[in-house]
């Protein structure tokens, strides 16, 4: 894998003193020139563990405005998302769209399931603005990536992006349930090797983005996947940068 410029899909930022410094020194440390941001510091993390496994929910909105804050002056280095809580109407997302590039459902975070009418009101917003959907799913009904295909199928003129690699780290179910669905790209944090490199064959490196997760994993833990990978360079090339850019709607640079 030779150099090549990166763009990584999924980081958070915290609404906490020196997060994007923090941030920016992590790409730099790693050589990233740029990053999609979510919010992050929605859930406190032992919370969220347990969330994962017993189920439960939280009400609480993202700290977008700390994520829009954080990307200003950055000259696009630092691309904001929308993480949208679907206990709440979605004209907040609707009338701050052309702010955000792109939309974050979480049903591990707020526990409002893929075909909650509340989320179709939301990726109703994110066609209308041309945005991609970024979709943590969990094993859990209503919240899986069965249920991600279906919404999918609904909105076939939205880009989504099944995050973390599917539900856990071993997930080749998922690849198994979005292959047939074009307009699902998986973006790869989390998962093992073994499922980043049958991602790319099963379905194709245009349909494979690279992401960290930052700030709960390192960049160059992410980096080192794929290195360990040593996947050609016009692959890297695609999953690094370019299916990035198609998405966001930018020209590649």
């Amino acid at each position: 894998m030779t150099v090549q410029p990166v763009l990584d899909f999924h980081v958070r930022l915290a609404p906490r003193p020196g997060a994007r410094e923090r941030l920016l020194a992590a790409l730099d440390d790693c050589g990233l020139e740029r990053a999609v941001v979510c919010a992050g510091g929605t859930i406190d993390l032992d919370r969220l563990s347990r969330q994962l496994i017993e189920g439960g929910h939280v009400e609480t909105d993202a700290d977008n405005d700390a994520v829009l804050a954080a990307c200003e002056g950055t000259d696009g280095r630092l691309v904001p998302f929308f993480f949208a809580n679907p206990h709440r109407a979605p004209g907040s997302y609707r009338v701050r769209a052309a702010e955000f590039r792109g939309l974050e459902v979480s049903p591990a975070v707020h526990g409002v399931g893929l075909a909650d009418p509340k989320v179709e009101m939301l990726v109703d917003v994110a066609a209308a603005a041309g945005h991609p959907v970024y979709v943590v799913c969990l094993a859990r009904p209503g919240a899986g990536v069965a249920d991600l295909v279906a919404l999918a199928r609904r909105f076939p003129q939205v880009n989504f992006v099944l995050g973390h690699s599917g539900i856990g780290n071993i997930d080749f179910y998922a690849l198994a349930l979005i292959e047939d669905e074009s307009n699902i790209l998986l973006e790869t944090s989390g998962g093992y090797t073994c499922v980043a490199e049958a991602a790319l064959r099963r379905l194709g490196a245009d349909r494979v983005l690279f992401g960290s997760e930052y700030p709960l994993q390192h960049p160059a833990v992410e980096l080192a996947k794929f290195q360990a990978l040593g996947i050609a360079p016009e692959q890297w090339r695609r999953v690094a940068w370019d299916n990035a850019h198609r998405l966001l709607g930018e020209e590649k640079p």
